[in-house]
């Protein structure tokens, strides 16, 4: 699985973007770094999330392992992309 990105569409987090982490039948983990840190991912439901199809390449350029993701790196992510979507 590639890197994932989604906001949330339903919830107390509406709105907050996160990065996924795996995908189980129903549900997605998914993680932000700081409240939900990979080692205690959230589980959402699909239907209460929006995927992001189109993930800028500066945040691409974030992420050197998929699998080596920590805590930092999602954090980092999350910033340059909130901060692309900010500018335009």
């Amino acid at each position: 699985m590639d890197l994932m990105l989604a906001t949330s569409k339903a919830g107390h987090d509406r709105k907050q973007v996160y990065v996924i982490l795996e995908e189980r039948d129903d549900f997605y983990m998914i993680a932000n770094g700081t409240t939900k840190p990979v080692a205690k991912p959230k589980k959402k439901k699909k239907i209460h999330l929006q995927l992001i199809k189109n993930i800028p390449s500066e945040v691409l350029d974030e992420i050197q392992d998929k699998e080596a993701l920590d805590d930092i790196t999602i954090k980092r992510i999350l910033k340059v992309y909130n901060r692309r979507n900010q500018d335009v």
